[in-house]
């Protein structure tokens, strides 16, 4: 039928593009336009997006003006369609076309598929087979021929399967009919076509051998085997094997069904229908991984004892692989239960569609059993009973797909012993009960790869082995995700991985390419978020605002403004929905997707709430950190911070260990948030978090981090025009730089604190100030500024009672009269030192103040009493103690143990702390400590391997300018080089070591550390 019907204008697909206005036929214009009318049809009804519409007018790399060509195209259609603007309607974000019945021919074919099914499960045969034969000759060819474009052929192999199926099924009911000879032809041209379809081979079989051409029909069998091995390696299935056997016995089965003449009567089922009802879906052939998973739901059979049938769900975030892997073991289980193997789509994720009620499946599958309409009861219980007692002694697999709610479930489950349910849920059913549940999470990285390798081939892969990883990782190892991304490359042959990664790294993007015509893990994701109800929409939301990896209930109640068992209550209904994961026990995280899924859905409508979802986050964590630093730092200096305190509830941080773990596991979230506060215009959060997260990272040893957050602090003092906290940010980043070596930049801002902090008199950040100087300034060398600095501090500590900074500035001294060649001073300052970390508490610090004493004893030749002070610092560092400071302990134990005759300890010692020092990655103390383990090489003779040490710490110290360590390396050196019989490389190093030394004033009996 070509023309309009009434003053519609209707439109043919199933062939060429077609539209016509009554008689009429209408230019619909240039290859754009059709393609973009054609993919509107294709999916009547259905909004289709503008960036869906570029993907199916252009096959790839569309131009720069593709969104607009498509409007421009749509506006061009609405002029050549009668009343365009009402066939193509602009909705939401895209286009769908609105027709009505009658009005495209794929509608209609549908329309009649539907009433041929109905009327065959009704016995009407002859009716559902002319109704068949009218749908399928509305077919004038391929779906849209010579649109061209991946999305249109992928839609049209979708259809012409249907085409296929309701073929296959009119000649099931021909030969129901009774018809045979008048079929042969028929069939041999579809077999001609699809030669490895198996149902239309059987039923050529069957018609040949009722029309007395038995060999012919065996002849089939034989040429279809062949094929099947040649081209898939397979052998023909149960159904075409019966077939061949009953024509070589000449089955009475077989024969053709006695019709009786107008008579409604159904016809007797033909052999095919004989077989055990299987309705699973296709097998993947390419199905990849779950290995563990599969192998767990082979092992499910029936339940040979006992009173109910075995009930098996797994559930998993969307886009995770469920039904694949259902469907994969269903086949594997289909010879364990010979009754039958059921499917069904129970829609509860599936876009525009109610769930499927229990009534309406339970219809469907007593059809599939070959239950008449009429003998199936209208309401669901009495459905329910018929299912049961059909079910009764007999041994059948049920695959319960796409399932949200137990209560429609549980009337589907068959009461007999001998069957098994396999369930698949994104939500895991906790309230059906007796079921065994299999959760399955994301993909393992080797099984990402081999799903990659799989669908794009191993030659592909190995091509570019990186890149293949790093798609994987992209693609969070999520088998949708990596099937679509693996099928767009596959669609465009001459992109490279390398090049999907490129455009997948762009993450405000990622989910746009992770689309492919119908699949899209964005869309996968909505289903799941668009069946809970605004209040977890809004939390779910909320909670991807957390910046961290993982988050906790806390945490998650301050960005929600709940309590934390109301948050808890919530990240448990999104863990069971599997749009969270649970890294461990008490935390919970985002997959990559779900959270870029997440960020999607907020718009301006939400930005201030969102933005105050994320102040009560800051709120939260700078009265968390305050509360852990008490804890963890008790002599540290109170700070005003000019902001409300957060009502939120605290986690337990009370006691050492807690608030010490605490810190570790929020690390990450703790420098996110720090870094959000800068982004979002929150800079006095970003100063005082600041301010008590670099407590924790200096003692964990994270100076890159402490830099980076100190550069930040920084710049939000300065725009908020606060010099007091300026002054506190400037000199604690001065510390960060001393750590990291970059002395020039730490002396830059510590005067800048300290300039301030005179101009206000803030004696604190004074003493702060003058005690970072110090130090710097004792690393270049510097030694008469350094120790004014240091005895400035020192004495303005004194002053204010900060005994912790008088203890570390006591500490710096320490080191400077030792340089210095003063050691009963340099002793004396490190027992001041050690005497204030002790009235502390402080175990780490204690430990350093003995290390300092124990260097002052060697200087006084007391070799016996350093060893006794090194081993007691050594008991005080427990397993969470830096890796830079244990390793100084080991170092100068080695030397002095093997001074005095401990050489297999002294071994052990220093072996121990140069692996501890370059894995410490903080170069003052490895320069130093490579230095005096050079020092212990030379007083063992292994001259090399103390030149070695010697030439490493050198290039440390002068890529840095630490002056005093630079000049013990080269003194050094030239021990090693003068032994090793290399006098002019002696001399040289002499000479360079003896300048440096005598630019800093050190005395001559130094040199010989």
């Amino acid at each position: 039928m070509g023309e309009s019907i009434g003053n519609h204008p209707r439109f043919n697909i199933l062939g060429p593009l077609e539209g016509w206005d009554r008689e009429t036929r209408l230019r619909l214009g240039g290859a754009i336009q059709e393609r973009i009318l054609g993919t509107l049809l294709l999916e009547p009804g259905k909004v289709l997006t503008v960036s869906r519409l570029v993907e199916a007018a252009w096959e790839e790399d569309p131009p720069a003006t593709a969104m607009h060509q498509v409007r421009k195209a749509v506006a061009d259609l609405r002029r050549r369609i009668p009343d365009g603007a009402a066939v193509i309607v602009t909705d939401g974000p895209g286009y769908r076309v609105a027709i009505s019945d009658g009005q495209l021919d794929l509608t209609d074919f549908g329309s009649g598929v539907r009433e041929a099914k109905a009327a065959a499960a009704e016995g009407r045969t002859a009716e559902a087979a002319e109704l068949l034969r009218s749908a399928l000759a509305l077919w004038r060819g391929p779906v849209l021929a010579g649109a061209g474009g991946p999305v249109i052929e992928a839609a049209a192999a979708a259809l012409e399967e249907r085409r296929l199926t309701a073929a296959e099924q009119l000649c099931e009911l021909r030969l129901a009919l009774g018809e045979s000879a008048e079929l042969v032809v028929d069939l041999r041209g579809l077999v001609s076509q699809y030669p490895l379809r198996e149902t239309l081979r059987c039923q050529l079989m069957l018609a040949l051998y009722r029309s007395g051409r038995q060999a012919e029909a065996l002849e089939e069998y034989g040429k279809v085997r062949e094929l099947l091995v040649e081209e898939l390696g397979i052998d023909p299935g149960p159904q075409l094997t019966k077939v061949y056997e009953g024509i070589l016995r000449e089955s009475p089965e077989l024969a053709a069904p006695a019709v009786a003449a107008p008579a409604p009567a159904p016809a007797p089922p033909a052999p095919a229908q004989a077989e055990p009802p299987c309705t699973l879906p296709y097998d993947l052939s390419d199905f990849t991984g779950r290995d563990k998973e599969l192998a767990q739901l082979l092992e499910c059979r029936a339940e040979t004892a006992g009173q109910r049938t075995r009930v098996v769900a797994i559930d998993g975030m969307g886009g995770s692989g469920k039904t694949a892997l259902a469907v994969r073991a269903a086949h594997r289980l289909a010879s364990d239960y010979p009754d039958g193997q059921l499917h069904i789509d129970l829609r509860g994720f599936t876009s525009g569609e109610q769930p499927v009620t229990a009534g309406t499946a339970l219809d469907s599958l007593l059809r599939s059993l070959g239950i008449p309409g009429e003998r199936i009861p209208d309401d669901a219980e009495a459905r329910s009973a018929l299912w049961r007692a059909t079910l009764a002694n007999k041994r059948l697999l049920l695959l319960l797909d796409n399932t949200v709610d137990a209560a429609e479930i549980r009337p589907l489950l068959p009461a007999s012993p001998g069957c098994l349910v396999l369930i698949t849920s994104r939500a895991r059913l906790v309230d059906l009960d007796g079921a065994e549940w299999i959760s399955i999470g994301l993909m393992p990285p080797e099984e990402s790869g081999r799903l990659i390798a799989e669908t794009l081939g191993e030659q592909r892969v190995k091509a570019e082995p990186e890149a293949a990883a790093e798609l994987a990782q992209l693609c969070g190892h999520l088998p949708l995700a990596l099937r679509i991304a693996t099928a767009r490359l596959r669609n465009r042959p001459r992109w490279t991985l390398q090049y999907l990664v490129t455009r997948l790294q762009d993450e405000t993007r990622r989910l746009d390419e992770l689309s492919a015509g119908e699949r899209s893990v964005a869309a996968t994701l909505r289903l799941s978020y668009q069946v809970m109800d605004e209040d977890c929409r809004t939390a779910f939301r909320v909670l991807a605002l957390h910046p961290g990896a993982a988050l906790d209930v806390y945490s998650a109640a301050a960005l929600t403004g709940t309590c934390t068992r109301d948050a808890e209550d919530l990240l448990e209904f999104l863990l069971d929905m599997h749009l969270l994961q649970q890294p461990e026990i008490g935390l919970y995280g985002f997959h990559d997707l779900v959270r870029s899924f997440a960020h999607s859905l907020q718009t301006p409508d939400t930005d201030k709430s969102d933005a105050t979802a994320y102040v009560r986050l800051l709120d939260y964590y700078l009265l968390a950190t305050d509360a852990a630093c008490t804890v963890l730092f008790p002599g540290r200096r109170q700070q005003e911070t000019g902001m409300q305190p957060s009502p939120a509830e605290l986690p337990p941080l009370k006691e050492v260990r807690l608030a010490s773990r605490w810190f570790t596991r929020e690390h990450t979230g703790l420098l996110a948030s720090v870094a959000g506060a800068d982004r979002m215009g929150h800079d006095r959060h970003a100063v005082h978090l600041t301010r008590n997260i670099i407590f924790a990272l200096y003692e964990g040893g994270h100076f890159e981090e402490f830099r980076a957050l100190g550069r930040i602090a920084v710049g939000a003092a300065r725009r908020l025009g606060d010099p007091m906290l300026l002054g506190v940010a400037l000199s604690n980043l001065g510390i960060s730089c001393w750590k990291l070596g970059r002395f020039a930049e730490g002396i830059e801002v510590a005067q800048e604190s300290l300039d301030l902090a005179v101009r206000l008199d803030l004696r604190a950040t004074q003493a702060h100030s003058h005690g970072t100087l110090g130090l710097l300034k004792l690393m270049l060398g510097r030694m008469p500024e350094s120790l004014m600095h240091m005895e400035t501090a020192i004495a303005l500590e004194q002053e204010l009672g900060e005994a912790g900074q008088e203890a570390e500035s006591q500490s710096v001294l320490s080191t400077l009269y030792m340089e210095w060649g003063r050691y009963p001073e340099a002793a004396a300052a490190a027992r001041r030192a050690l005497e204030l970390n002790r009235q502390r508490g402080h175990r780490r610090h204690e430990s350093a103040a003995l290390v300092d004493l124990a260097f002052a004893h060697t200087g006084l030749g007391e070799d016996a009493r350093a060893l006794e002070l090194l081993n007691e610092a050594r008991d005080l560092c427990d397993p969470s103690a830096r890796q830079e400071d244990l390793a100084l302990i080991l170092a100068l134990s080695a030397d002095v143990g093997y001074r005095l005759g401990r050489e297999e300890q002294s071994r052990r010692d220093a072996a121990h702390a140069l692996e501890l020092a370059r894995d410490s990655g903080v170069p003052v103390r490895q320069a130093k400590i490579e230095n005096i383990l050079g020092a212990y090489q030379r007083r063992g003779g292994a001259h090399e391997t103390a030149m070695e040490l010697h030439a490493n710490a050198y290039r440390i110290a002068s890529a840095i300018h630490f002056r005093t360590e630079e000049a013990h390396a080269l003194h050094g050196m030239a021990e090693a080089a003068r032994a090793l019989g290399h006098e002019k490389t002696a001399d040289r190093h002499h000479a360079a070591a003896t300048e440096l030394f005598e630019a800093m004033d050190l005395p001559l009996h130094r040199r010989s550390r």
